[in-house]
């Protein structure tokens, strides 16, 4: 159903059975997916592509302009996979110069007033709480979960399956299947209950959590860490995920609490 009291440029691209409400607006050089459903009071700017079966709730801002003062008006996208849901009063600025883009996966829920700035990369199946900010060129790998009110600063990396407490404020990176609370940010344990909604076996949780207690309860520095790992542990996509994370980093990574 398409409302006659939204507007909707010639030039954009709908999919089959899209709904678009009253006073929504959509731009020209939007192309948006089957099956979509854009609520009242929306709007999607210029260079938005959203996926199939997402849904847009009222007020929320899709697309617009990099809150950026180095962008001069370059041609770039935010690109929404399918299934993800946009709550009330969400903004997601489009991409610069940097990465041409701003990426979020599918089955991703942004809940009300979350703003993701330009050229964030979310994975897929994340959850961006109530009022959390997503500075510039931010990566939030799968399956994260990133509490109400948190903040992140430019540039950092949230890693897969981690459970970020209300309130933080993210100052550099976050390896990836732990939780993360305290000021400053610091490392609370392994999110084992996320793991195991998540199809990971014991075996496996006790493996991730023997090679966080050689990286945070041993005394040891980040290099001599990941040097003991790669020593110690059999090589698994989890082990090697986790010490690339480290290797890869170019903000620092939390410490223990």
């Amino acid at each position: 159903m398409i409302s006659n009291l939204a507007f909707i440029h010639p030039e954009a691209k709908l999919g089959i059975n899209v709904t678009v409400e009253p006073f929504s607006y959509i731009d020209k050089n939007v192309e948006i997916g089957d099956g979509s459903h854009i609520g009242p009071n929306a709007t999607v700017f210029y260079g938005a592509r959203i996926g199939k079966n997402c849904n847009i709730f009222p007020s929320a801002v899709i697309s617009g302009i990099p809150q950026d003062l180095k962008f001069i008006g370059e041609e770039t996208t935010v690109e929404i996979g399918d299934n993800t849901t946009v709550r009330e009063a969400v903004t997601v600025n489009r991409g610069t110069a940097a990465a041409g883009k701003t990426v979020i996966g599918n089955n991703c829920l942004l809940m009300a007033y979350a703003h993701v700035g330009h050229d964030c990369v979310i994975g897929n199946n994340c959850i961006i709480g109530n009022s959390c900010g997503l500075a510039g060129e931010v990566k939030v790998h799968d399956w994260a979960i990133l509490s109400g009110g948190t903040l992140v600063h430019q540039f950092a990396s949230i890693g897969s399956h981690v459970f970020i407490g209300g309130g933080s404020k993210v100052r550099i990176d976050v390896p990836p299947f732990i939780k993360a609370d305290r000021e400053p940010l610091a490392y609370m344990g392994l999110n084992s209950v996320g793991l195991t909604r998540r199809g990971f076996n014991k075996e496996k949780i006790d493996e991730i959590h023997n090679i966080y207690r050689v990286i945070y309860q041993m005394g040891l520095n980040i290099s001599q860490a990941i040097e003991k790992i790669e020593t110690d542990f059999a090589p698994s996509q989890e082990r090697d995920y986790i010490t690339g994370f480290f290797k890869n980093s170019e903000r620092g990574v939390i410490r223990a609490r």
